[in-house]
């Protein structure tokens, strides 16, 4: 005989029942079918029996709906034929109900007696109606009220199942019924006396399980709206996989821990009879659902499932009175009991000093009312602190047979919640090590679940979440390199990159399942307004783990948000100079911010665009050298003019085309004025460990200070042409001594200097062509003969590689 339980959303219309028929069809063997009320309707006899209680006529509303939903089912299912004996009964019983109902309007309360009473007919009404639709398909179906069959008694003010008299009242029923299927309504029973009982919370899982038990069934099957038990919750975490096994106490952590489909007490009857259970899909039966069996997990993932409970509080009992005491636990933990308040979890320090519980958060005003009263002598004496609770918290565990075996497992779930910036309130595990539970804020709970999960289960495959600012040369090369990179980035370094949000100056677009890349101009195009502060606040409410801001501008304003993503724990990657080269002190704060918070903030291309400078640079630092010079041609743009300009062509038309080329800024006379390679050198100084502001560097521009005066690219282009001979003289001479002209930084004792030079022949950056740069770092190690990194260092697709580079330094921190 096998038992199968088909939940609230199974039988929450017509065409769900039909399939539950369908399911049906497929046993060989003898079945119970137990029943819970259609989806929705307990908690409608729930609201409808306050109401009335509180004289509120609007219960008749709520009965009506009742009464409709039930006889349209009936209509829709049961042939026309077949209707009159099933309508006839289906009123009769809402008929009672109205009755009851009444009662408690006219009498204005509610008894828990009277309440059982009015709940029990959203079961009694679906397992009747879905019996006679099963006959009148020509299944051989009977229906047989759980009433008559399972008993309770009174314990601690609650109802117990008295499993005794249960049994034997199952057992002889069943032998001598022939039927092949037994419909029965689940969460309901009867005390001696006859009177209405429910079973509580989960009650129809407990209903079948008790069948189950009694009859030593070969299987108990639940089936619900998901397939199975999952790794964790498929609503918050997408790439949540069905458990195809697992074993009794695992289930247990897990449902306990928030995994719904199933509850523990489900599991008791159940497990002294070694009965397995398999959660099943009502709506993709095919799907293999979740065998749970007495033995254990042997030689499976250590981690099984990551779970958590929501809408949790701390209460923290503590004060210098505890230590030594005997009896402050007994005492704090029977006045909670007392109050019929459920500790969900209990920590105390070796110290005695604190005892920490986390209760439900819709119990913790009683909670601290009645600790406190309990106390209050200690508490006046200043012996024991008074009790303030601590809201808004979520428990998150990890689960698993095999954790006890297996060392590292607190330190990588722990570590991993940390890189995130989770912040861990409480940490339990028991002596099983079977579970591993801590205390975070609740919104933090979906980040830490999805983090947790991709280290567990998602064979190290790390989700990186770009938000994107910046979509012009630079941030649609960047954008279309993520694209082209997606399959090698997955396959060789493990890394799934999705961009979920992208702004440029007019518009931004937010998609967390990630902005398909083919079409992000299209998105963006129908983005809403572009908003600084909307932005920030987007990503800070989205919470993802792994989170990155990518700044492509050169845009001070957007400089001036990075402590704002850093202090959220929100890594930033920029090309953009102003953040490194602003006042020293915005500098260090940030790199501070980053360290405090473990959030990277990495700027590579704010020097040499896509090439190593910066990176080497801090290796050699790490590594205990010590730079003592550097000397650079750290502009690629200026590189790019001084390459091509002679006397054949103007120095207009030669600035002009490093601008068309993508080579300079959007404003070519920070490039020219000398103002960008000055934000370089001191990033570099900075960098060497040098305390450096860029009013401190020697800036000697070749540009007319009328060209330096201007305010727009229009009138500096036209400055441009007005001293052409100017520009052709210093040209001239430089070629006269033969030489070549190249912008040159350079850093030596603390000071740092800018300038148009005249190279010879003889050195290093004689032959720097196009729009290359070259850096010698002479340090302590490299004295006579500099460390050289030489290369592109202008360009869009260069400085997106680099900023690229970045993201996957980030993504294997």
């Amino acid at each position: 005989m096998k038992v199968l339980k088909f939940g609230g959303s199974s039988v929450a219309s017509p065409e769900n029942i039909i399939k539950i028929k369908n399911i049906l069809l497929a046993y060989n063997d003898p079945i119970i079918v137990v029943v819970s009320a259609f989806g929705g309707v307990t908690d409608q006899l729930l609201q409808a029996g306050e109401m009335a209680a509180k004289e509120q006529t609007g219960y008749k509303d709520i009965l009506s709906e009742i009464e409709t939903r039930h006889l349209d089912t009936v209509k829709e299912l049961i042939p026309i034929t077949a209707q009159s004996k099933v309508l006839s009964k289906v009123k009769s019983e809402l008929n009672i109900l109205e009755t009851l109902l009444e009662g408690a309007y006219f009498i204005g309360e509610i008894t828990p007696k009277l309440s059982d009473k009015i709940v029990s007919f959203g079961e009694l009404l679906s397992s009747y109606i879905i019996s006679e639709y099963l006959a009148s398909e020509g299944l051989d179906a009977v229906y047989k009220d759980s009433r008559e069959l399972i008993k309770t008694f009174k314990l601690a003010g609650k109802n117990v199942v008295d499993f005794t008299l249960t049994d034997t009242n199952c057992k002889e029923y069943f032998k001598n019924n022939g039927a092949f299927i037994t419909v029965c309504p689940g969460f309901i029973a009867t005390s001696k006396n006859n009177d209405i009982t429910t079973l509580g919370r989960g009650g129809s899982d407990y209903t079948a399980a008790i069948y189950a038990a009694a009859l030593e069934a070969d299987i108990l099957e639940i089936w619900t709206d998901v397939s199975g038990m999952y790794t964790a919750n498929p609503k918050m975490v997408k790439q949540a996989k069905a458990i195809t096994h697992i074993s009794y106490e695992e289930a247990m952590e897990l449902s306990h821990f928030g995994a719904k489909v199933l509850y523990p007490p489900t599991i008791q009857p159940v497990l002294s009879k070694g009965i397995s259970i398999l959660i099943k899909n009502t709506f993709k039966p095919e799907e293999e659902g979740t065998l749970i069996t007495k033995s254990r997990n042997e030689g499976g993932k250590t981690v099984r499932g990551i779970s958590h409970i929501g809408n949790m509080a701390l209460l923290s009992l503590e004060g210098p009175g505890m230590v030594g005491i005997p009896g402050i636990s007994k005492r704090f933990f029977e006045v909670l009991s007392q109050a019929d308040i459920s500790v969900v979890l209990i920590t105390q320090a070796s110290s005695e000093h604190s005892i920490c519980v986390g209760v439900s958060a819709d119990d913790v005003e009683k909670s601290v009312e009645v600790v406190n009263e309990a106390f209050a002598y200690e508490i006046e004496r200043g012996k024991i602190k008074e009790v303030i609770p601590e809201k808004g918290l979520a428990i998150v565990a990890l689960v698993g047979d095999n954790m006890k075996s297996h060392q590292g497992l607190s330190g990588k779930m722990f570590s991993t919640l940390g890189k995130n910036n989770v912040n861990i309130r409480v940490i339990a595990q028991g002596a099983s090590e079977r579970n591993i539970s801590c205390v975070i804020n609740e919104k933090d709970v979906k980040k830490a679940l999805n983090a947790l999960h991709e280290e567990f289960f998602e064979e190290n495959v790390k989700q990186l979440n770009l938000f994107v600012m910046g979509v012009g040369n630079v941030g649609a090369k960047f954008l279309n390199q993520i694209k082209s990179q997606e399959k090698y980035l997955k396959k060789n370094l493990k890394l799934n990159v999705r961009v979920v949000g992208i702004s440029n100056s007019r518009t931004m677009h937010f998609d967390e399942k990630g902005i398909p890349l083919d079409t992000w101009q299209d998105t963006l195009s129908t983005g809403q307004k572009a908003d600084k502060q909307l932005f920030i606040d987007r990503v800070n409410d989205l919470n993802l783990r792994n989170s990155i801001f990518v700044d492509n501008t050169a845009s001070a304003e957007i400089a001036g948000t990075y402590a704002d993503f850093l202090s959220n724990s929100i890594s930033v990657v920029t090309c953009n100079k102003i953040a490194c080269s602003s006042e020293y002190y915005n500098y260090a704060r940030l790199k501070s911010l980053a360290r405090e918070y473990n959030a990277p903030f990495l700027f590579e291309t704010n020097v040499g665009a896509g090439l190593p400078i910066l990176d080497t640079l801090k290796n050699l630092i790490a590594s205990g050298d010590k730079v003592l010079k550097i000397q650079a041609v750290l502009s690629g743009s200026l590189n790019f003019v001084f390459n091509n300009f002679n006397d054949s062509n103007t120095f207009h038309d030669i600035v002009k085309r490093a601008q068309e080329e993508g080579y300079t800024e959007p404003d070519p006379k920070i490039d020219l004025s000398g103002i960008d390679v000055m934000r370089k050198i001191l990033i570099l100084a900075r960098e060497s460990g040098y305390v450096l502001e860029i009013g401190d560097i020697e800036n000697n521009s070749f540009l007319p200070k009328e060209s330096l005066d201007t305010t727009n690219n229009d009138d500096f282009f036209t400055s441009l042409v007005k001293y052409e001979s100017d520009f052709q003289k210093i040209y001239a001479d430089a070629k006269a001594k033969n030489c070549k002209l190249k912008y040159v930084a350079q850093f030596e004792n603390g000071k740092a200097s800018v300038g148009l030079q005249e190279i010879p022949e003889d050195h290093d950056f004689y032959n720097l062509e196009g729009s290359d740069n070259i850096v010698l770092f002479f340090t302590e190690r490299y004295k006579n003969l500099p460390l050289i990194i030489k290369g592109a260092g202008a360009g869009s697709d260069v400085t997106a590689s680099g900023i690229f580079a970045d993201i996957i330094r980030i993504g294997n921190f």
